[in-house]
């Protein structure tokens, strides 16, 4: 239930920026705005969630950091900047092939190496991403990808492999109330950094934003992207990961893929195109490969005892 909010919170955040960046807004203005709503809503209450215990923040400070910057920060802006030059639901597509990713850390990092079906479910996504970007020769409307966008949704795809690796990890004695006001206080403040200094364009409009042909107010957008896309959703994505880990709840986080497709579909009138949609079933297709994969590596034996080289089942002596 968690995993599942947080998706369809974060689902939001596309179409909400849309109309905004459509009334002169830029990318890092929003992401400012959007990660200090959310800061101000969620600090008081991860202060209060440590119990006066601070020793679990000067323990990670660095892993707080490196949350903020790069898992919510980075990631929010690379979103943004992606779904100026691209429609919001292939953009999401990329950002969604985090799982695979997620797949290929814990191989490299903590020696899970990946099953067949784990590498067939890759490369599955694979040819559904190059079907996604319209790169099939011939294809109708193969120019309509921005390259500069597929490039900003794929460091956006970083950001969410990160978020999902950090966020499962019950190690760090952080609640995960705490975990998230830190990393949207860091992030804020690395923004504010940013835009104080002039190397990331801080443009704002209080023109109203049109939403399914109708005008809203500037403001209405703004809130709803800190309060419910940010704040909420980062809280229960970080409860969501204690209690999945870090690949179950990647799989389940690709619920914000097709609630995003139908909320931009719904809100501003943008359907991928049939081979575009042909694409995403084969990611989704191939990241549940993945995932069934890895189902199998969490299942093998971790003791010493004999094992049937078959069945990978222990062998009583």
């Amino acid at each position: 239930m968690f995993a599942g909010a947080s998706a369809v919170a974060f689902s939001l955040s596309g179409v909400f920026a849309s109309g905004l960046l459509d009334t002169g807004w830029s990318p890092g203005a929003m992401v400012l705005v959007r990660v200090a709503i959310a800061t101000l809503v969620v600090l008081p209450l991860g202060i209060v969630s440590l119990r006066g215990d601070w020793e679990p923040v000067r323990r990670n400070l660095g892993l707080i950091a490196v949350y903020g910057a790069v898992s919510v920060a980075g990631c929010q802006f690379a979103y943004f900047s992606a779904v100026q030059h691209m429609p919001v639901g292939p953009a999401l597509l990329i950002e969604y092939t985090a799982p695979a990713a997620v797949v290929l850390w814990f191989w490299l990092r903590h020696g899970q190496r990946p099953t067949r079906a784990t590498i067939g479910g890759t490369l599955l996504a694979a040819v559904g991403l190059v079907l996604v970007l319209n790169l099939v020769s011939g294809a109708p409307g193969a120019t309509a990808v921005d390259p500069v966008g597929i490039a900003w949704a794929l460091v956006a795809m970083l950001g969410v492999s990160t978020y999902f690796v950090i966020n499962a990890n019950v190690d760090t004695g952080l609640p995960p109330l705490a975990l998230a006001a830190g990393g949207l206080t860091t992030a804020t403040v690395a923004l504010g950094l940013l835009g104080a200094t002039g190397l990331m364009p801080l443009e704002y409009s209080t023109a109203s934003p049109v939403y399914a042909g109708t005008a809203v107010p500037w403001w209405l957008p703004l809130l709803g992207l800190g309060v419910i896309t940010a704040a909420f959703a980062y809280v229960a994505g970080i409860a969501a990961g204690r209690l999945l880990g870090p690949r179950l709840s990647s799989f389940v986080g690709l619920f914000e893929v097709v609630s995003a497709i139908g909320f931009a579909w719904l809100l501003l009138g943008e359907l991928p195109q049939p081979i575009q949609l042909v694409g995403g079933v084969l990611i989704l297709a191939g990241v549940i490969a993945v995932q069934a994969g890895e189902k199998r590596v969490d299942a093998r034996p971790t003791n010493t005892e004999p094992v049937n080289p078959r069945t990978r089942e222990p062998v009583s002596p």
